[in-house]
């Protein structure tokens, strides 16, 4: 019996990364990686000879086999881009495969967005639920999050700047402009950023200036408290064209929006005309 070591890497500041994590990953003859040339740089940067297995979510069964054949032979740790493995990133189907082969597997813990963006958010933690990314599609998300209207913990989620907009506009149809909300952006790195208000005031705020790096959004939930909504005009039509960006036609846009904003549906139609939506 092996063990397979599930090693959390940080997830941008490389001094993160924690003196266990650096025994075990320097012990270790294989590191199954999610991707190679990300695991590469922090192997230069800490001097680890492993040899580097690709294992990612696109794997064929005979990639993961192959991995469970290597543990077969000796330990092995297991590492994501960034963070804790299996969380929002593979994983579990090697750590799964590991149990039935009745390998030990050993936790070595560390950097997580999810437990960052938590711990400087402010909202509640002793309860919450992580979401992964939102769904791609707008119905889909936007169904998706209305089913969480009532969710009385507080939210997690991670989104990419090409989508953020868009999810803050359905963030505010399905839950309300003044639903407190905290915006995690680069933690850890350089442009390190954690950002708290209203659902409608990080709308406006992203809508004004480009999204850049990656995100994690904190929502508080239903029972929480919560912010002045700050539906100003100018947050009403970039709510309006980030809905419109998704394909949504401005009537349908004005109408999802109008119980959010606290503002009849043909007000809220009248402004996305003015303002060319």
């Amino acid at each position: 019996m092996n063990t397979l070591h599930v090693v959390a890497t940080p997830i941008g500041n490389l001094s993160d990364l924690s003196p266990r994590a650096q025994e075990v990953l320097a012990a270790v003859p294989v590191i199954a990686a999610e991707d190679t040339r990300v695991s590469r740089k922090l192997a230069v940067r800490f001097g680890l000879k492993a040899q580097l297995l690709s294992l990612h979510e696109h794997s064929s069964p005979a990639a993961l086999a192959r991995a469970l054949a290597r543990l077969e032979e000796g330990d092995m740790a297991l590492v994501t881009d960034a963070g804790t493995p299996g969380v929002a990133d593979p994983g579990p189907a090697l750590v799964s495969a590991a149990f039935a082969a009745g390998h030990r597997v050993s936790p070595i813990p560390g950097p997580s967005a999810v437990s960052c963006a938590l711990a400087a958010s402010g909202l509640p933690a002793d309860r919450y639920q992580f979401l992964g990314f939102l769904p791609r599609r707008r119905a889909e998300r936007l169904a998706f999050l209305r089913g969480l209207a009532a969710q009385p913990f507080t939210l997690v989620c991670f989104e990419t700047p090409q989508r953020l907009r868009a999810a803050l506009a359905d963030l505010a149809a399905a839950f309300g402009g003044d639903r407190i909300l905290v915006v995690a952006r680069e933690l850890t790195k350089l442009h390190e950023e954690v950002w708290r208000g209203s659902v409608a005031q990080a709308l406006e705020r992203w809508t004004s200036i480009e999204p850049r790096g990656e995100f994690t959004l904190v929502l508080a939930g239903a029972a929480a408290e919560r912010e002045p909504a700050a539906w100003t005009d100018e947050a009403i039509q970039a709510a309006l064209e980030a809905s419109r960006a998704q394909g949504t036609s401005l009537r349908e846009a004005s109408r999802q929006l109008a119980a959010a904003a606290g503002r009849p549906a043909r007000e809220l139609y009248r402004l996305g005309l003015d303002a060319g939506s």
